[in-house]
C-alpha cells in the first residue's frame, strides 16, 4: 500500500456529500445546492461549512464516530492486498457476508448468485456497476478507514462501487475508482471499524446526545456562501445522475 497524496477533511466531506446526495432527504433544496456539491470549491469556507451541515443531515452519527485525529490519503493497493480490505459491516452487507466481511470473500459470493441467475436489489445494481466499470469513464472516490498501512481497512462509503471492481478481470480491478483512507492510531474505538459492545455503546451514547443538534442546519449558512466563487451558480444546469454510482 502506498500512500499517495494528503487529503483535506473538507474534501473527503465533499466526496462523501456526492456519493449521498441522491437521497430523498435532500429532494426539497437539491436544485439550490447542486452546483455547491457537484462542482465544490474547496477554497471557500462557507462553502465547506454547508457542505459539512448537508451531509450531516444524513451522516452526522456516522462520522461522529471517526476518531477527532484521523488523517485522510489517497492510496494505491497492490492487487496482494485486497484480501486486507472489509466491507462496512452493517445491513445487507451483513447478511451477505455469512461472517467474513472481506471485500473479496463478498465478491465472491455475490458472483456465484450472479452465475445462478439469482435476483435481489443488490444484485441488480452491482450488474449494473461492472458492466459500467468496464468502459473508460471518470474515477469516482471510495472511502476507507483503518489505523495505519499493516492493518487492514475498512470500507466507510463505495461498498457497492468497490465490490463491483473485484469481479471485473484483474486488468480492469480499481481502475474507476479512486481510493481515499482515514488513518488513525485510534480507530479501533471506531464502530464502523471494529463493532464491539464498548464501541457500540459508544456509538449509542453519541446518538442520544447529539438527537437534537444543529449542525445539520443549512439555514444560516447558506447565506454566507453569497460572497463566494459559485454564488448564485446552485441552480445552474450542473448534471447530475439518476441513480447513485455506489
Amino acid at each position: 500500500m502506498r500512500k499517495l497524496l494528503r487529503i483535506t477533511e473538507d474534501e473527503v466531506i465533499a466526496e462523501f456529500l456526492k456519493a449521498e446526495f441522491y437521497h430523498a432527504e435532500y429532494d426539497r433544496d437539491r436544485n439550490k445546492f447542486e452546483a455547491l456539491v457537484h462542482a465544490p470549491d474547496l477554497a471557500h469556507s462557507a462553502e465547506n461549512a454547508i457542505r459539512r451541515a448537508l451531509l450531516f443531515r444524513r451522516r452526522e452519527h456516522m462520522w461522529r464516530e471517526l476518531p477527532a485525529d484521523a488523517q485522510w490519503w489517497e492510496i494505491e493497493l497492490e492487487p496482494q492486498e485486497l484480501h486486507r480490505i472489509n466491507v462496512f459491516p452493517r445491513a445487507q452487507w451483513r447478511r451477505l457476508s455469512d461472517g467474513n466481511f472481506q471485500a473479496l470473500h463478498v465478491a465472491e459470493r455475490i458472483r456465484v448468485q450472479l452465475d445462478d441467475g439469482k435476483s435481489s436489489v443488490l444484485l441488480a445494481k452491482i450488474h449494473i456497476l461492472r458492466s459500467a466499470m468496464q468502459v473508460d469513464g471518470p474515477k469516482s472516490t471510495v472511502l476507507l478507514i483503518g489505523i495505519d498501512e499493516d492493518h487492514p481497512l475498512t470500507l466507510l462509503e463505495g461498498n457497492h462501487r468497490f465490490v463491483s471492481s473485484l469481479l471485473l478481470p484483474d486488468e480492469l480491478r480499481l481502475r474507476r475508482l479512486r481510493l481515499v483512507c482515514g488513518f488513525s492510531s485510534q480507530m479501533e474505538r471506531c464502530c464502523w471499524y471494529k463493532t464491539d459492545l464498548p464501541n457500540l455503546f459508544h456509538y449509542t451514547k453519541n446518538r442520544i446526545k447529539h438527537l437534537w443538534s444543529r449542525e445539520a442546519d443549512v439555514s444560516s449558512l447558506a447565506p454566507k456562501a453569497g460572497n463566494g466563487a459559485n454564488a448564485g451558480t446552485y441552480a445552474n444546469a450542473v448534471s447530475y445522475p439518476n441513480a447513485k454510482s455506489e
